[in-house]
């Protein structure tokens, strides 16, 4: 996958996760966990632009597995709201399913990354 569809991936489940956070019950709880998603749902695409620049591959693996913690956690909030009932069965599923998706892309570069001793940051596809 190029750089710029994972970016485009990562953009894209931010803002379903936002939608989605938008609609949860206006309850202290469902506030707090809409909160919380929502900077560990748009962290991995922040991060991952970061790791485009970054200065050194051990500085770009470091950016790559941010963005895996942080989709670890969105994970953690995506389970708990399902638990909670706040929306309707089988509903984030989709959200769910893409963000396994992106924790295994992440896996497997950071993976890859470390082992591979000639790799070096990618290049970034925006022009300085």
């Amino acid at each position: 996958m190029k750089a710029i569809e994972l970016e485009t991936r990562l953009i894209e489940f931010a803002s379903r996760v936002i939608d989605m956070a938008e609609k949860m019950p206006k309850t202290f709880a469902a506030k707090h966990i809409g909160s919380q998603i929502i900077r560990s749902a748009t962290s991995p695409a922040l991060n991952y632009g970061e790791a485009q620049g970054a200065e050194s591959k051990e500085d770009f693996v470091h950016k790559m597995k941010i963005c895996l913690k942080e989709l670890r956690e969105t994970l953690i909030c995506l389970k708990l709201i399902e638990q909670r009932g706040w929306f309707a069965q089988g509903k984030l599923s989709g959200l769910i399913k893409e963000n396994n998706e992106l924790v295994s892309i992440f896996v497997a570069s950071a993976k890859t990354a470390t082992k591979n001793p000639s790799i070096s940051p990618p290049k970034s596809h925006l022009k300085s």
